[in-house]
């Protein structure tokens, strides 16, 4: 470590080299859970913008982004979209916005095995509290044992419908072919009911406002794991042969949560299907599977909207200042006992 600091020219100030050593012990990141707290410590690009009306608009109340009221997190992308942060935005006037365009939401999440015994309750009960308040939504559930899927009382403008889908044998292929079922529903349905869709993983429960300041045309999500790493430590495909490869992109996306417009849902869920079928004729398996191409995607089609961590967060990552509200949480894992390979 201290080698490496050695090589760093004397014009540099000391606190870059202390900066370097940090990144250095990212290495051990999952491997050592205390080093976590000093990776929360590395700095965030920042936003370049002076002002919100300068960023690519996903729409016109997107203007009234304040995107110097968090000096501690990077509040926009390079190609001038917004990263939504709590303390960015007036929720109330967002609601506002997208009741008058008549904004509707699909909620698309699989509940397949154990995984819905575990988890879809918890995850319905939360989302009415707390995903979409005032806007017109519907979930659809795509589940192997649609009996099973717990009646929920919904609030007014809500509905859910259930999807059977076949359950496949190892996990990965539950995962990966999601693309394909969600692709569908939007031709044979949500396109013609709703403006948004939003799909999410079942084991996560929502504990805070997941309102309208997510919508655009197309969103993804920092990684809560990721969002102040260095680049290189993204852990992206990196076997050419797939078609998930990728040297080196903007951000790591989670692929737990992503939505925009129908339109651009349906365009990113038949790419990553695309690709992934490609590489199964070519007996390749991306490294994070559908979260491996969900990034290759995210980088050769730039998000509209990128959705800070805190509309995914993991509590093993403890307390953090930039945190200021946990809209969605991951749930315990139970992945021995779940996964079925």
């Amino acid at each position: 470590m201290m080698g490496t600091c050695r090589k760093i020219p004397k014009t540099w100030s000391h606190w870059i080299c202390a900066l370097y050593s940090m990144s250095a012990l990212c290495i051990f990141y999952f491997s050592i859970p205390t080093l976590k707290f000093f990776c929360s410590f590395l700095p965030m690009e920042k936003c370049s913008l002076k002002s919100s009306m300068m960023l690519n608009l996903d729409n016109r109340i997107d203007a009234k982004l304040d995107l110097l009221s968090r000096q501690d997190v990077q509040t926009c992308t390079s190609w001038k979209a917004p990263i939504i942060w709590q303390g960015m935005f007036d929720p109330n006037e967002y609601d506002q916005e997208h009741k008058s365009q008549g904004s509707s939401v699909a909620l698309t999440v699989f509940a397949v095995g154990r995984y819905l015994d575990v988890y879809l309750k918890d995850f319905l009960y939360s989302s009415e509290r707390h995903f979409m308040l005032g806007l017109p939504v519907t979930y659809y559930v795509f589940t192997d044992t649609p009996e099973k899927v717990p009646n929920i009382k919904l609030n007014p403008q809500r509905s859910l419908k259930i999807i059977k889908v076949e359950r496949h044998k190892r996990w990965q292929d539950i995962s990966m072919m999601r693309m394909k079922s969600i692709s569908q529903l939007i031709e044979s349905d949500i396109r013609n009911h709703s403006t948004h869709v939003f799909c999410f993983d079942v084991d996560q429960l929502f504990t805070g406002r997941f309102g309208s300041e997510a919508l655009g045309d197309s969103v993804a999500l920092l990684h809560a794991h990721y969002y102040r790493l260095p680049r290189w430590l993204f852990t992206y495909d990196q076997n050419p042969k797939s078609n998930a490869y990728l040297e080196m992109g903007d951000f790591y996306y989670h692929a737990a949560v992503f939505g925009g417009s129908w339109r651009s849902v349906k365009a990113l869920v038949d790419a990553c299907h695309r690709s992934i079928m490609e590489d199964k004729q070519n007996n390749v398996e991306a490294l994070w599977h559908d979260e491996s191409h969900l990034n290759k995607y995210f980088w050769l089609h730039k998000p509209s909207r990128v959705l800070s961590p805190e509309y995914c967060w993991d509590a093993n990552l403890g307390s953090r200042s930039d945190i200021r509200v946990r809209r969605l949480m991951w749930a315990p894992k139970y992945y021995n006992k779940l996964r079925i390979s």
